[in-house]
């Protein structure tokens, strides 16, 4: 197991919990309210830009947000995998802008090493949902 792992697993425990409970407590009027005081905090913001490196960064971000906006069951299990599919996706898009643009040997070979645990947990995941019908 990579030394990461363990990391990224607890920060996903968190994320999800925090996401479950924000949905129970806010309405889908409040959702978008909320939605919208988050881009102002700089999550989920697109900002046109000419540099290619933060033009691919920002991509990868709104689109892992967008696609982590799951409607919740209410299944703590179902909603966690679902969820974090998103969001791993989004490592692996942030990874590939470091492979394409990055230089320093250290963040390449751990980008590399982010995108092979991130793939494997994802096909984990699916596999998981599938087994369940969901």
């Amino acid at each position: 197991m990579n030394k990461l792992t363990p990391i990224f697993i607890a920060g996903a425990v968190i994320v999800a919990g925090g996401l479950t409970y924000a949905q129970s407590q806010i309405g889908e009027q409040g959702q978008r309210e909320a939605m919208t005081q988050s881009q102002h905090a700089g999550h989920g913001t697109s900002t046109p830009s000419d540099n290619p490196i933060i033009r691919a960064y920002t991509e990868a971000n709104d689109k892992m947000h967008a696609d982590m906006g799951i409607e919740f069951t209410g299944d703590a299990d179902v909603d966690f995998m679902r969820g974090m599919i998103p969001h791993h996706q989004g490592a692996i898009d942030m990874a590939r802008v470091v492979l394409e643009h990055g230089s320093d040997p250290e963040v390449r070979r751990l980008a590399e090493e982010v995108m092979a645990a991130q793939e494997g947990e994802i096909a984990m995941m699916r596999q998981w949902l599938a087994e369940r019908g969901k």
